[in-house]
């Protein structure tokens, strides 16, 4: 039985609320995620939970990138960059389908953060400390081999410019494929599970009280240590443990807008300085250009946090400022994501000024808390937290002490080989079918070699409408493995086709629909609704208020 199967759910959650677990942990983000791997990998009995689908929060709503931190360097976070880039080289040997090298380009513009001499020995530095390859070292260019690079940046602000590695992600799937790998492992993980309330035998934490909300019914989970790994909701469960003191979140929010890559023909990714004096990313992903973030304080609503007119107004007079020919306005956006990050509060500081360090809050009641850190870090941040479950589990219950070994673990997905070779491929074996070299890119840097089983699902069907098509393969494949239940979520989580593949969207709602109400067993109404929800999120990505 594939416990993440989604025919699977019944026995899902009988396993979860029959059986005693080591290790809970409530948050189905990327730091969750890491820690069931490393727990579960150490012998370690866990479980997992989520209320929205997996990596529906944060773990989303990045800017993508599994980046060295050249801008904490500035800061003078050494360690930091030391550490990321550390995990950066562990992730692309382990997800080498989903750690795809970008070269970027930084302009060194007039009154900018960088000057020339400064950028050097930073990025000098910067390769070092974040182990980057030979071929991959910075690339120092004067400000006409800067244009020649990219021709539609701002020549009046130019003096120069260079090329420094950093790697693209799907921040979503990454998060998906490391709970899957937990899972083949012997984890248990359910998404959809909302933690209502916790349980206590003479003061220290003991379980959960779930409720499911597929089913509107309340399960009870039992486990000896507890992880709240919930992101941006660490202090709404501390909250409920009574021990939210002290040191607290403070919430911000990035946003991305997206555009098409024909309105915004960039050669290549770049990062650059803004009017405020942060700096934003500009980055060409398929057939589309993204640029962000945004770092803002926020204070609303942390499950649908808006993308404003303001946010808008900022992305776009930014890109605009460096790439003036460009002339992009709000009617150019065709989807945009807002994320919320749970930062550690730090007195006096701005949004950007806070440190994005991790931290460990454990409360008198034995509740672990972890918040604070960066995607790239999650392998580390999820070490830490094992490192103190495991000694007290060894102290309590006479678990055997094991060391961490995810850095040697391919993640679900990763036994691709070769990238470029790998795609090549699967772009053979459906290009006569009529698909592009773009949809077997696609295929590979979502779904890794699994590309296969869905392929092999595809060439058994009568191949009419290709993207069509090729999108039922695709459900099939999640459904019996991903623990899909809403249809919103396979064009978001799941596929990322709402941020980078919209137009695709309206003619699959239907085909795709049904299916998963053929599968699901869903009602007619629920079907409506399910529908409903594609359509308005499709109006709610281009609707700022």
């Amino acid at each position: 039985m594939n416990p993440l199967s989604s025919l699977n759910r019944p026995a899902l959650i009988q396993d979860l609320s029959s059986q005693e677990f080591d290790l809970l942990i409530i948050g189905g983000g990327i730091t969750g995620a890491g820690i069931a791997l490393d727990a579960t990998l150490r012998g370690i009995k866990t479980a997992l939970v989520e209320m929205q689908d997996f990596a529906a929060g944060t773990s989303s709503k990045s800017t993508k990138l599994i980046h060295g931190g050249l801008r904490y360097l500035k800061q003078g976070e050494v360690r930091l960059v030391r550490e990321v880039g550390k995990e950066r080289a562990i992730l692309y040997r382990n997800a080498p389908h989903m750690v795809i090298p970008e070269s970027m380009l930084l302009p060194l513009v007039k009154g900018g953060s960088f000057g020339k001499y400064g950028t050097w020995a930073g990025l000098a530095l910067y390769d070092r400390l974040a182990s980057v390859k030979p071929g991959e070292k910075r690339r120092m260019l004067n400000r006409q081999q800067t244009i020649e690079c990219e021709p539609l940046l701002n020549k009046d602000l130019l003096n120069g410019g260079c090329i420094y590695s950093e790697y693209r992600t799907n921040d979503a799937r990454l998060t998906l494929e490391v709970i899957k790998t937990a899972s083949d492992n012997g984890a248990r993980a359910a998404n959809y599970l909302k933690v209502e309330s916790l349980s206590y035998v003479e003061e220290k934490v003991i379980g959960v009280s779930c409720r499911d909300l597929l089913t509107d019914t309340l399960i009870n989970i039992k486990a000896t240590k507890i992880v709240n790994a919930s992101g941006p909701w660490v202090d709404d469960l501390r909250r409920k443990d009574n021990s939210l003191t002290n040191q607290r979140l403070h919430h911000t929010k990035g946003v991305h807008i997206v555009v098409s890559h024909e309105r915004f023909p960039v050669n290549q990714s770049a990062y650059f300085d803004v009017f405020d004096k942060r700096m934003v990313f500009v980055i060409p992903r398929g057939k589309t250009t993204y640029i962000g973030t945004t770092d803002t304080d926020f204070d609303k609503d942390l499950v649908s946090p808006e993308v404003t007119k303001k946010d808008v107004a900022y992305l776009l007079k930014a890109a605009n400022t460096m790439f003036p020919t460009v002339e992009l306005s709000q009617s150019d956006i065709i989807s945009s994501w807002a994320g919320i990050r749970p930062l550690i509060h730090q007195e006096g500081k701005s949004a950007s000024e806070i440190s994005r360090k991790d931290e460990i809050f454990h409360s008198d009641s034995g509740l672990i808390s972890i918040a604070g850190g960066k995607l790239t870090g999650f392998r580390k941040m999820a070490q830490r937290v094992v490192d103190l479950v495991i000694k007290e589990l060894h102290n309590e219950i006479g678990l055997p002490l094991k060391s961490c070994i995810t850095s040697e673990i391919q993640i679900s997905g990763g036994g691709i080989g070769n990238l470029e070779s790998y795609t090549h491929d699967i772009f053979k074996r459906i290009q006569p079918h009529g698909f592009e070299i773009y949809d077997a890119e696609r295929l590979v840097r979502t779904y890794g070699d699994q590309s296969q089983e869905i392929v092999n699902k595809l060439i058994e069907r009568h191949i009419s409408n290709p993207q069509t098509e090729l999108a039922l393969a695709e459900l099939d494949f999640i459904i019996n493995n991903e623990s899909l239940y809403h249809l919103l979520d396979f064009f978001t989580q799941k596929t990322a086709r709402l941020w980078f593949n919209k137009n695709t969207i309206p003619n699959l709602i239907e085909p795709v629909g049904s299916r998963m109400q053929e599968l699901l067993g869903w009602e007619q109404v629920q079907l409506t609704e399910e529908q409903q929800s594609v359509h308005q999120a499709l109006k709610s990505v281009v609707n700022f208020q």
